[in-house]
């Protein structure tokens, strides 16, 4: 059986770089999913981890051309940001790296893959993302080293396979985690989606195996158990268990408990991620993460 490892515990600093990008094309993938491909000066220097690589991206203002943000304040950045009008400053968001294609030796351009859960006109990087078009400029933040605290999927040691659980909002990260597994290595994925054309091909070289659950289709169950009942029926491989959760928080929550609790994983062995709340829209929960920031 193949076994996984990483490298050290992410390190307690991010060394990053801004990076002044473009689009260069968007391409629908389902009803509720948009990839936009970015390009721009300086991105080979971003230094793509991999797996749920994290990053920051500021989007401009209704109005604004590129997005307001304290470039040149190092790691200062941060406080000069939120002191400025909120109407005024980009809008910062989380986001997954999909892919990073390096440029080559036939001249191409570097480019990065960025996926998109749409959901309408309610938040402003949903607004932006379906209205984006070739050229439009954006400033990300992100790691110019690949060893960085914006991975958090680090198995131990040891891990004979692994757990993968999301919604689309976590599908980016699972997408780039399955290319990243080494092949063999068992896997379980369970994804939920809004709509049957929102299921992806996954390539990977893993033993993966697929679990689908879309929400249109789906029985009167509440949204939070509906995971953890898919888990619950399925019989895991032998070995040493690695899980990775995200999405819903409620639901993310509801599963780690069904993994520590009931099917005997180590809580050091699952890691945990809530990417949206239900009930609360972007701003709220950005509100949140600003105040606990302070």
């Amino acid at each position: 059986m193949s076994t996984v490892s990483t490298a050290q515990p992410a390190p307690s600093t991010v060394p990053f770089a801004f990076f002044e990008l473009h689009v260069v094309r968007a391409r629908r993938l389902g009803p509720t999913m948009l990839r936009i491909t970015f390009g721009g000066e300086g991105l080979d220097r971003f230094a793509s981890g991999g797996r749920d690589q994290r990053f920051k991206l500021f989007l401009p203002q209704p109005g604004q051309t590129t997005p307001v943000v304290p470039t040149e304040a190092g790691e200062n950045w941060f406080a000069q940001w939120r002191a400025m009008d909120e109407n005024i400053r980009g809008i910062m968001r989380s986001y997954t790296v999909r892919a990073l294609r390096r440029g080559g030796r036939y001249g191409a351009d570097d480019e990065l893959d960025v996926d998109f859960a749409l959901h309408g006109e309610t938040g402003p990087a949903s607004r932006w993302a379906l209205r984006a078009m070739p050229g439009d400029r954006v400033t990300l933040l992100g790691p110019v080293v690949e060893d960085n605290a914006g991975v958090d999927f680090r198995p131990p040691e040891g891990t004979d396979w692994v757990l993968l659980s999301g919604d689309e909002t976590a599908l980016p990260a699972i997408g780039a985690t399955l290319e990243w597994l080494p092949a063999g290595m068992p896997a379980r994925v369970f994804v939920e989606v809004a709509h049957r054309e929102d299921v992806q091909d996954l390539p990977t070289l893993a033993d993966a195996r697929f679990t689908w659950l879309v929400r249109d289709e789906a029985a009167a169950v509440p949204r939070t158990e509906r995971m953890v009942e898919s888990v619950r029926g399925d019989r895991f491989p032998d070995g040493m268990p690695y899980a990775w959760i995200a999405g819903e928080s409620g639901t993310v929550k509801a599963l780690r408990r069904h993994l520590v609790a009931e099917r005997g994983f180590d809580r050091r062995a699952v890691t945990f991620t809530g990417y949206w709340r239900l009930g609360a829209t972007e701003e709220q929960l950005v509100a949140e993460a600003l105040a606990a920031a302070g």
